[in-house]
């Protein structure tokens, strides 16, 4: 088999959570573009997705597929809406993300709960609906979408940090679980990317980042897509429960 065939998500079915902007959006393409039906969820910003959707390069087949992923009703309502339109979920790129941040003795409990519903109980949620197809196929791949911050820390993001290392964790434990039927799980930890997230950094704090970033810029959503997807293709055949960084070297 070439490098080419080992790359290829020809006949590969993908969700991706949190899909309408950022690292979502990107990966959704890419994985396009590597001949896999997608489906692209939203939580809201329908026209977002729908754009998206419409941007795809690929044959196989595409979806808008709305819901709040941190809901257990809302995260199967998604599962099914997309096997009954592309058929069974081969691919789970758990991708959905927000901040709330605030220093913990300011933090509201309500601030905490929220970011750790989407950003960690989401990726558990959508992992238990594909978790039974994928093992009963002995085939699959689910990749989580940490942070170098969950790796690290960040002051003002004890939130954030949280659930990204409970990404971690729940990568290797399900890598445990699913690995003996096929099933590989693993994570990436991007550091600081340009998206909407960190449009509103303020210069002094983009100019600290960028001095202790090795590699001195940030990344661009398509570098990592470009690993989520290299992780989903069978030539990582043989990885699971790992964790990637994708920081530019700022978690060394």
């Amino acid at each position: 088999m070439s490098i080419f065939e080992k790359t290829s998500l020809k006949g590969q079915v993908a969700l991706v959570s949190g899909a309408s902007r950022g690292i979502g959006r990107a990966t959704a393409r890419v994985l396009a573009q590597a001949g896999a039906a997608v489906a692209v969820n939203y939580r809201c910003g329908r026209q977002e997705a729908e754009a998206v959707v419409e941007s795809l390069d690929s044959g196989a087949g595409a979806m808008a597929v709305q819901g709040d992923v941190a809901d257990p009703e809302q995260a199967h309502t998604v599962v099914e809406r997309t096997r009954e339109t592309l058929g069974r979920i081969t691919i789970l790129v758990n991708n959905a993300g927000i901040t709330r941040d605030g220093l913990v003795m300011r933090m509201s409990v309500e601030d905490f709960d929220a970011v750790l519903a989407t950003n960690l109980r989401g990726a558990f949620l959508l992992s238990r609906e594909v978790a039974r197809g994928m093992m009963k196929a002995r085939s699959g791949a689910i990749i989580n979408v940490s942070s170098v911050i969950g790796r690290r820390g960040n002051a003002g993001q004890a939130n954030y940090a949280a659930a990204k290392a409970g990404l971690i964790g729940l990568t290797k434990s399900l890598a445990r679980e699913m690995g003996p039927r096929g099933v590989r799980v693993n994570a990436v930890a991007p550091g600081y990317v340009v998206t909407d997230m960190t449009s509103g950094l303020p210069d002094d704090a983009r100019e600290k980042i960028l001095e202790n970033t090795p590699l001195g810029r940030l990344a661009e959503p398509e570098e990592v897509a470009g690993v989520i997807a290299f992780l989903a293709s069978p030539a990582a055949a043989y990885i699971t429960g790992a964790v990637i960084p994708i920081d530019g070297g700022l978690g060394v």
